[in-house]
């Protein structure tokens, strides 16, 4: 293992230096913006192409483009749904050009497809945009991957309502969720993050699968998923969303913005607040066991932040709260029970936050850049599992300084940093204590070579210095090659490194009878991932195929082969994931889009260190196989949308917790699988000026596990276990919503 970490290490740097001999050709950049818009917004995927030639390239995130000159003088830009433009080029280096929209469209609405690849990152990357979003409920995070097929999600357990994604066949512990590029939904967030973040706030999600950037750190191991929220300017001044299910489950979401008038200093600065509030005071017991379905719940949770721009600097900063509470488990006494116990769980978080993010401008080199992020969390969290509680707090404080510019020409660009990371976790679960500090101060270096629109290989390493595991070196190599101007292959490989949260990690297997024990002192996890995909393009329709592998050097074992303990200790023997997609989204007619992807997982961990045995056995409730169907229709103008989903689950390992099963040896335990099941999903919404309805419905089949908690008769005898669900705890639910939206600025 150790030769294979020298060599991966020693062809980045290789490839690194190789790829830093460059020859200086100057180019033309500039910038490609939306000319009725009076904020000049950008313009992102237009086309950049010198007349007569092959020489070509597109706009970028912000509207920005670079293109090698040519011996032609005439530059042609183009977006679908406005106006070509052509451009005379004499010595001219830095442009700023503005699009007119095509009024003679016969449709008002320029369509974007809902999921799109981000056809200029190296990084394998899909993006959810907000038509995506808008075809499920997406009341919050959890569900806004209904309609994607890399990530799929899924109830933790039968109790805590608590949601897990998966991404490359391992669980989202493994992949870095960022908010607007801030490492956000980690350490204790991990449990029920992804509940925290409403759908209405949410512009666009973006999908990386890999090792991402290492300017974000190195916690990436298989993916990173970046969350970008409604911005103070850019977004509706006001935009009500409410939604009520046939579960009694009801919320409603207020998104306020504003942008100053007046001087032009006031200007400059704009204000939004992000509001939601949610609760489900029912009883729901479908499969009658007498223990609550889902959880009682309340959620009220805020965001306000402040938005500055000028010429020379943009800042952003702005404050966070949650306040969440739960109660869940037995509904009432056991009538059959000689005392009085009744076995309840419930928790409280509150969580604070604030954010900032600063950024100086160059304007006659726009390439140029330098930026500061800060970012403070409090999390605690209370709970109780029958007479066991667990405490857990959160401190962190987080800074990354990031500065970006080029070598000779933008062929050759870098960024580079340095970053503070400071983490404090208290966790007490019943006796056992769980403490630690950490501080970790990094550098870090990624360089981006460009040839023409052929190629971008982006090459970067970063250092730390942890006080508690001493030096982290952290390589990774992205490569893009666009073979043909509709086909791009993708390759990457990179080192990711993450310290392991037990108790947030296992937190539904907690709710159970099940004894905890830590075999050893638990140590950082480390993995390598490589990946390679292949992106074709033919019209409006794609074809995306890609495989990745993820080995790692260590790992957190959660063992739950034996029904009466939950075991912790670090992987010994073979632990990796093999993870292949094959993905077709075709667009036959203009309003009718269809998505079929098939996902193939093949997942193993070595396990038996509680009885001195080493066997490799597949990892559990992770399905070998997985198909999404999905099929959009939108009427002119979008007045009807109809989405439907149909998601295939195949078989999965799951743990032997039957009555009679005493687990003496791992190399003799039978192994047990969970039976595959269909889940579909719908949706209708009509459009009207300012309002959309919508009404769909979720596990249309009303399929459901059959006895998802163990023994719930009896939750304070040795076999009592709810941590164990595959599949749907609840059946068909029912649900309708609106979303009011008024444009123009407060």
């Amino acid at each position: 293992m150790k030769i294979l970490i020298k060599n991966n290490t020693f062809l980045v740097l290789v490839v690194t230096l190789l790829l830093s001999v460059n020859s200086i050709a100057q180019n033309v950049v500039g910038v490609v913006l939306d000319k009725n818009n009076a904020k000049e917004e950008p313009i992102i995927g237009a086309t950049v192409n010198w007349i007569g030639t092959k020489i070509a390239t597109t706009t970028d995130a912000d509207g920005k483009f670079s293109i090698p000159r040519a011996k032609a003088n005439k530059l042609i830009i183009s977006f679908v749904g406005y106006k070509s433009d052509t451009i005379s080029i004499s010595n001219e280096t830095d442009l700023k050009i503005f699009l007119q929209s095509d009024n003679q469209l016969q449709e008002v609405v320029v369509r974007s497809s809902s999921t799109a690849i981000d056809r200029m990152s190296p990084i394998h990357t899909e993006i959810l945009t907000s038509k995506a979003l808008a075809k499920a409920a997406c009341c919050n995070l959890s569900e806004s991957f209904e309609t994607n097929a890399s990530v799929s999600v899924s109830y933790a357990d039968a109790v805590t309502g608590a949601k897990q994604i998966q991404l490359l066949g391992l669980a989202g512990t493994y992949v870095q969720m960022n908010v607007e590029n801030i490492p956000s939904l980690r350490g204790l967030a991990s449990t029920f993050g992804l509940n925290y973040i409403p759908g209405t706030w949410v512009q666009s999600i973006d999908i990386g699968k890999g090792a991402g950037s290492v300017v974000n750190g190195y916690e990436s191991m298989t993916g990173q998923i970046n969350v970008e929220l409604q911005k103070p300017d850019l977004s509706e001044k006001i935009y009500l969303n409410t939604y009520v299910n046939s579960l009694g489950r009801g919320e409603i979401n207020l998104n306020l913005a504003h942008k100053f008038k007046g001087s032009p200093k006031a200007a400059r600065w704009s204000v939004g607040l992000l509001t939601h509030g949610s609760t489900m005071q029912t009883t729901i017991d479908k499969n009658n066991d007498n223990f609550y379905d889902l959880p009682q719940y309340t959620q009220a949770n805020f965001i306000n932040r402040w938005k500055y721009q000028s010429d020379k600097m943009v800042a952003q900063f702005g404050i966070k709260y949650l306040h969440d509470t739960r109660l869940g488990g037995q509904i009432n006494k056991n009538p059959l029970s000689l005392d009085n116990l009744i076995y309840r769980f419930s928790n409280t978080t509150n969580r604070a936050e604030f954010f900032s993010k600063t950024a100086k401008l160059y304007q006659t080199k726009p390439y140029r850049g330098l930026g500061l992020i800060l970012n403070g969390v409090i999390h605690d969290s209370k709970s109780q599992f029958g007479f066991r509680p667990y405490n857990g707090n959160q401190q962190t404080l987080y800074g990354n300084l990031i500065y970006q510019d080029i070598f000779g020409n933008t062929n050759h660009s870098y960024k580079t940093g340095v970053s503070f990371l400071y983490d404090k976790y208290d966790e007490k679960f019943a006796d056992l204590v769980y403490q630690r500090k950490e501080i970790v101060g990094g550098a870090f270096f990624e360089y981006t070579y460009k040839y023409l629109d052929k190629l971008t290989a982006v090459v970067g390493s970063r250092v730390d210095l942890h006080n508690i595991y001493g030096i982290i070196f952290t390589p990774r190599l992205h490569i893009l090659y666009n073979a043909t101007e509709k086909t791009a292959l993708r390759l990457s490989v990179g080192k990711g490194f993450r310290t392991p949260n037990p108790f947030a990690e296992y937190f539904g297997n907690l709710v159970s009878s099940r004894t905890v024990r830590f075999l050893e002192t638990i140590k950082p996890e480390v993995s390598w991932n490589y990946g390679i995909s292949l992106t074709k393009t033919f019209g409006k329709s794609t074809l995306i195929i890609d495989a990745f592998h993820t080995n790692f050097q260590n790992q957190l074992i959660g063992d739950t082969e034996h029904p009466n303990f939950l075991y912790f200790y670090n992987s010994q023997g073979r632990n990796y994931a093999n993870s292949a997609q094959i993905e077709l989204n075709l667009v036959p007619v203009n309003r009718l889009e269809f998505k079929i992807a098939y996902r193939y997982s093949d997942i193993w961990q070595t396990l038996g260190k509680s009885l001195n045995q080493q066997i490799t056995v597949q990892k559990m409730f992770i399905p070998r196989d997985r198909v999404l169907f999905n099929v959009g229709y939108a009427l002119p103008f979008d007045k009807w949308k109809f989405d439907a989903t149909l998601q295939y689950n195949g078989v999965r390992r799951i743990p032997n917790l039957s009555q009679n099963y005493s687990h003496t040896s791992y190399e003799s335990m039978p192994i047990q699988f969970a039976p595959a099941f269909v889940n579909i999903n719908a949706q209708i919404t009509r459009s009207f000026r300012k309002w959309d309805v919508y009404l769909g419905v979720e596990n249309l089949t009303n399929f459901t596990q059959k006895a998802p908690i163990i023994t719930p008769e009896n939750p304070f005898g040795n076999r009592f276990d709810a941590g164990s669900a595959w599949g749907p705890v609840i059946g068909r639910v029912i649900y309708c919503g609106t979303r009011y939206k008024l444009g123009g600025r407060l």
